[in-house]
């Protein structure tokens, strides 16, 4: 008895130290975005920095993040969450003490590394404590804390930011932090993975083809996209790569193996949540702007406002889960990321420099439903596209492909908006705006195509791509 109250202890605390932790991963993704216009007030900086400072934390997150999972498998996956959350903390710190925007932006990449070590094994070690039969239930709690994190960081930058100060984003994970890292070390417990392998390389190749890529697109208004460093950045991010592409194919154990995009189901849930979030993570940081800069809302009055968009998977994740059990879940991520983009065109449609909040409204209600229907199934279907032993590579690369999308979108839609708009009189942020959401719209629509080339379901069984049904485990397990 003593020692089922023992584990069942281990149980709890593992829980609570991975959510407590993912939640400050994922909430420091959008927390920022409300904060934009004061952080430009207090630290000056054009739109390019402003959005180096979302793009520089996804960026770094995404490409390190396979790699942080590999070093935990290698290196003890308790001691480098320990590791990962002791850089996460001390950058927040760092951020908060900015005293410019330069350092800022230094500030949020560095936070990016700890994420990206910290976030992967959150799950593994809650695996390792969890028994089998009661880890369903073990991986909604933690997803449902995730979710209320993206959900929620628009009004917690918002709130943070009128009533103390921006800075107080960033200092809000220092206590989490600080009480997080003794109770990982005295309450979770030490695990490896047999054979683990590192790939330095693929790394290497992953984050600078991106960085290049990302500095070209953030770059181009401002420097002349014919100019020798956006075309370098560019050309020289395609180039490496299309290098991590080959890596991927003729290395024997590379992050992330080539061959498992030639699975149908794989590459188009991969393609629908690159795609979503180009154009889902480029309207927001833009909007939540417009919210501010045109119709002077104050910081937390623009989250409370954002909220029937951000916070709708909360509401609807649960009908979503019914209907993806029900009809299978390629139809539900299709139907929700083709709303999705109806929203975005219908915010397009309507938007003016006096627009009411009553205009908007159907817009962020139906962009709301869209990603609560996307996000529900999307992870259901990326790991029945691969066999059970893939499991971890596939969540990884689907998680880090979303956070390049964050990254792509905010450069592209940030371009698009500066080429035709701008900061400036209202007149002038709004002719910016307006297209660039078209083009979040379209991206978003190209992402519902994707996720109908999904391999239909069948006899009843999940939406499963090519893996054999005795090959598939149920994702709860």
């Amino acid at each position: 008895m003593p020692q089922q109250e023992a584990r069942r202890g281990n149980v709890v605390w593992a829980l609570v130290i991975t959510s407590v932790a993912g939640f400050m991963a994922a909430l420091d993704n959008l927390v920022v975005t409300t904060a934009l216009p004061s952080i430009r007030e207090d630290l000056g900086g054009a739109l390019d920095d402003l959005e180096w400072t979302v793009s520089a934390y996804t960026l770094t997150f995404a490409v390190l993040l396979m790699f942080g999972a590999a070093l935990g498998d290698r290196f003890g996956r308790r001691r480098l969450f320990g590791v990962g959350l002791t850089v996460f903390t001390a950058a927040s710190a760092g951020a908060a003490l900015a005293p410019g925007i330069d350092a800022l932006v230094a500030a949020r990449a560095v936070q990016g590394v700890g994420a990206a070590i910290m976030m992967p094994l959150t799950l593994t070690l809650l695996t390792a404590a969890v028994p089998p039969a009661k880890r369903g239930m073990a991986y909604g709690i933690w997803g449902a804390v995730n979710g209320l994190a993206v959900a929620s960081g628009p009004l917690i930058g918002g709130a943070l930011t009128e009533h103390v100060s921006w800075q107080w984003i960033f200092w809000l994970n220092v206590p989490l932090g600080l009480a997080l890292l003794p109770l990982a070390r005295l309450r979770l417990t030490e695990s490896y993975a047999a054979g683990a392998r590192l790939d330095a390389l693929g790394t290497l190749l992953a984050s600078g083809g991106l960085f290049g890529i990302v500095y070209g697109l953030i770059r181009g208004n401002i420097d002349g996209w014919t100019s020798a460093p956006v075309l370098t950045g560019l050309a020289g991010g395609g180039a490496l790569l299309a290098g991590f592409v080959y890596h991927g194919v003729r290395h024997p154990a590379p992050m992330l193996p080539m061959r498992m995009f030639r699975n149908r189901a794989f590459s188009a849930i991969n393609a629908a949540s690159l795609l979503m979030f180009v154009g889902m993570f480029g309207s927001i940081f833009l909007l939540s702007q417009f919210l501010q800069n045109v119709l002077h809302y104050s910081p937390t009055e623009a989250g409370l406002r954002m909220l029937p968009w951000t916070g709708m998977p909360m509401i609807v994740a649960p009908i979503a889960g019914y209907l993806s059990d029900r009809v299978g879940g390629r139809p539900v991520v299709t139907v929700g990321l083709a709303l999705q983009a109806v929203g975005l065109g219908w915010f397009a449609v309507v938007l003016a420099p006096d627009v009411s909040y009553a205009a908007q409204l159907p817009a962020l209600i139906i962009s709301g439903v869209g990603m609560a229907l996307y996000f529900a199934p999307a992870a259901s279907l990326v790991m029945a596209s691969v066999r059970p032993a893939e499991q971890g590579i596939a969540s990884g690369a689907n998680n880090a492909l979303r956070e390049v999308g964050g990254a792509l979108g905010i450069a592209i839609l940030a371009s698009v908006f500066s080429a035709q708009g701008g900061y400036g009189p209202p007149r002038m942020f709004v002719d910016g705006l307006e297209p660039a959401l078209w083009v979040g719209a379209g991206v978003v629509g190209l992402a519902a195509v994707a996720a109908s080339l999904l391999p239909r379901r069948r006899g009843g069984a999940a939406d499963a791509g090519a893996v054999p049904a005795e090959e598939r485990v149920p994702v709860s397990a």
